[in-house]
């Protein structure tokens, strides 16, 4: 069910650390949270109901890391997973997001996933009834009765037929007829999307407006592309008919259920400050009283069945620099009885931020103008300058933590990048001196870093 199955939380600690430098706090507070998960998997069946997760509220300011660790989490957890705002939502009965709408993203994030997963051990399968169809398109009549989908046209006489067929069976598992144009009556148009914005709109009553793509969609019609191209358009139509639908629903509804993880960020922007009525903030606290029954555990109605929210782990975050954590109503912050400080970000950090990740910005960089033909050589006394530059700045202006290294940068580098096309085969050393050049008067002048940095 979960990639992370059988790892402890040392080793989820040290997965996390790859990508995100510090908050040992917020990373061992999940790796916990995960690891109970998989302690829980193997309980007995009387008391597995009753352990209940334990929702994580992370507060920091913005740009040390919460996003991004549970960005990673998702990626190395596969479970199911969203990230939301929570200014996003509106109590009931005004115009908005109903907050029940993130099960229901949760859930169909669940099934596109599972069926993800099907359509892989289904592949060769999909593969060989697409090359099928295609032969029968290049060969009409060679086949009978012509599968749906082929372009009928002329038949040939059976034994012609059948080696012809043969013979263009060969030449296209080889690519040689890739850029051959043919002609296919495909599965139709993407379907319509269609978004609720009301509480109490149809969308609650769990309807599938899916179901009405050949209304607005119309007959379906043949069209013309290139062996390549409808070879994939075939193969992916062959995985839709090959995978079991409701057992993907089925398989999905239980991995919601008991793995699921909604991350909800900005949660501080819908704190109500004590003494402060009215307004605005009769919808912030509105929204919190229709979080509280979906994180206590409630059934949510979606287009694919109920689904029961009581062991989803919920992982809430905020700065909380204009509101602190007791001006969430008291019932809800019950609810998140773990939580985790991040801590701003140092100079330090910022040069461990831009060198030791795995997604480390120097070497995004570095990638990046080598697809130029531009070596690109960060020297490690300027990344130092760089730290320095950065973490002065946001004492200065707006804290707005690691994100300052991506305006830095970007400013330092934006003569190297717009003339990178014709730089090619030159060698562009970062040092400290060209960090001075491009960025000191800029920090100096604290009018103009304001506006710029």
């Amino acid at each position: 069910m979960s990639k992370l199955t059988g790892l402890t939380p040392q080793e989820i600690v040290d997965a996390l650390d790859h990508y995100i430098i510090g908050q040992k706090a917020a990373k061992k507070a999940v790796a916990i949270a995960l690891r109970n998960r998989q302690r829980r998997a193997k309980l007995a069946d009387d008391i597995r109901d009753e352990v209940a997760p334990k929702n994580i509220l992370m507060i920091g300011p913005t740009g040390v890391g919460k996003t991004e660790i549970a960005r990673r989490l998702a990626k190395l957890s596969g479970a199911p997973f969203i990230k939301v705002e929570a200014t996003k939502f509106t109590e009931v009965g005004y115009v908005g997001r109903d907050v029940e709408s993130m099960v229901r993203d949760l859930m169909s994030r669940a099934v596109s996933m599972v069926k993800d997963e099907m359509k892989a051990g289904v592949e060769e399968a999909a593969r060989e009834a697409a090359e099928e169809i295609l032969l029968d398109i290049l060969v009409p009549g060679s086949s009978s009765p012509p599968p749906e989908g082929a372009d009928v046209q002329t038949p040939v006489e059976p034994d012609r037929g059948s080696h012809a067929r043969e013979v263009l069976r060969r030449k296209l598992r080889e690519g040689a007829l890739d850029e051959r144009m043919v002609e296919i009556t495909s599965g139709g148009g993407r379907k319509p999307h269609v978004e609720v914005i009301s509480g109490a709109g149809v969308e609650q009553m769990g309807f599938d407006f899916g179901n009405l793509g050949s209304i607005f969609q119309g007959p379906k019609k043949p069209r013309k592309v290139i062996v390549a191209r409808a070879r994939e358009i075939l193969e992916a139509e062959q995985q839709e008919k090959l995978i079991d639908a409701e057992s993907a629903t089925e398989m999905a509804r239980e991995r919601v259920q008991d793995a699921g993880i909604i991350f909800i960020d900005e949660i501080d922007k819908i704190a109500v400050k004590e003494g402060r009525s009215g307004g605005p903030d009769v919808s912030r606290e509105g929204v919190q009283r229709d979080i509280l029954p979906i994180v206590e555990g409630s059934t949510v109605n979606t287009k694919y069945g109920m689904v029961d929210t009581g062991h989803i782990l919920f992982i809430a975050a905020g700065a909380f620099n204009l509101s602190k954590p007791s001006d969430l109503i008291p019932e809800l912050q019950g609810r998140f009885p773990l939580r985790v400080e991040l801590e701003s970000l140092s100079a330090a950090d910022f040069k461990e931020i831009l060198t030791s990740p795995r997604n480390a910005l120097t070497r995004q960089y570095v990638e990046l103008l080598a697809t130029e033909g531009v070596v690109l050589v960060f020297q490690d006394d300027a990344v130092k300058r760089l730290s320095d530059i950065a973490a002065e700045v946001n004492s200065r202006t707006e804290n707005i933590g690691a994100r300052r290294l991506h305006t830095v940068l970007e400013l330092l580098l934006e003569d190297v990048s717009f003339n990178a096309p014709d730089m090619e085969g030159q060698t562009v050393r970062i040092t400290p001196d060209y960090v001075d050049e491009k960025l000191s008067e800029i920090v100096e002048d604290r009018d103009l870093s304001r506006f710029i940095l």
